[in-house]
């Protein structure tokens, strides 16, 4: 307001009558569902192979050997530059899947890796003296181990995911995702449109981290209970 110049700033009313009227409009839910359908799709693969190969890796020192010159180079290199090289090896809609799943990956395997490493020796000890099958001793001594680690990482890696994502549609022009309406809100110069985009992407960003969080508590406290 200060400003007065609302193609440089807009107003916070500016801002919030503008996202009024974009949920009304016909294509706003099926360009959120896009992008919520493609992160989370990106979200998913890297959680799920993240930490199958932590838990390989923690069972096999020549496993995390192997992998760790790879991880190492996911989390090195810049995403511009993943995302320009996704452009050259992939189709535009599955730019935000990869792109998610290479910023959640490093995250969710490091953390699982430490929790796993953690495990209270004297009760592994015993495990093995008392010969506890390996079910057993991942869901009774393993699974507690991981689950902090797991959380904080999960956490860390869902925020990631929405910003390397919707970076990726902006930069790719993802057609039909919200990535594109940034793109054409800078290409235009709707400062209103920007701002109210971006405050969607924030409230959608922490209901997503806030739902996946929840499963997760469920998941690990329905194992606690077998």
């Amino acid at each position: 307001m200060a400003v007065g110049i609302e193609i440089l700033l807009v107003s916070p009313w500016t801002v919030a009558v503008r996202l009024f009227h974009l949920v009304f409009e016909r294509d706003f839910w099926p360009t959120v569902f896009f992008s919520i359908l493609r992160i989370s799709a990106g979200f998913s693969l890297g959680f799920l192979l993240g930490t199958l190969l932590a838990v390989a890796a923690g069972r096999s020192s020549l496993m995390e050997t192997l992998l760790w010159p790879y991880v190492t180079g996911i989390k090195s290199i810049p995403v511009a530059s993943f995302i320009i090289i996704s452009l050259i090896w992939l189709k535009n809609s599955q730019l935000a899947v990869f792109i998610s799943f290479l910023m959640v990956f490093p995250v969710i395997y490091s953390n699982v890796l430490q929790g796993i490493k953690s495990t209270d020796p004297a009760l592994l000890e015993m495990a093995s003296l008392y010969r506890v099958p390996w079910k057993r001793k991942m869901f009774y001594i393993y699974i507690p181990a991981i689950r902090p680690f797991l959380l904080s990482a999960c956490s860390v890696s869902l925020g990631m995911s929405w910003k390397a994502g919707i970076a990726a549609e902006v930069i790719g022009v993802v057609r039909g995702s919200i990535g594109e309406k940034l793109y054409d809100a800078k290409i235009y110069f709707l400062t209103a449109d920007l701002f109210a985009w971006t405050v969607m992407i924030v409230l959608i960003s922490v209901l997503f981290e806030k739902t996946i969080l929840v499963l997760i508590r469920r998941i690990f406290k329905r194992m606690e209970n077998r």
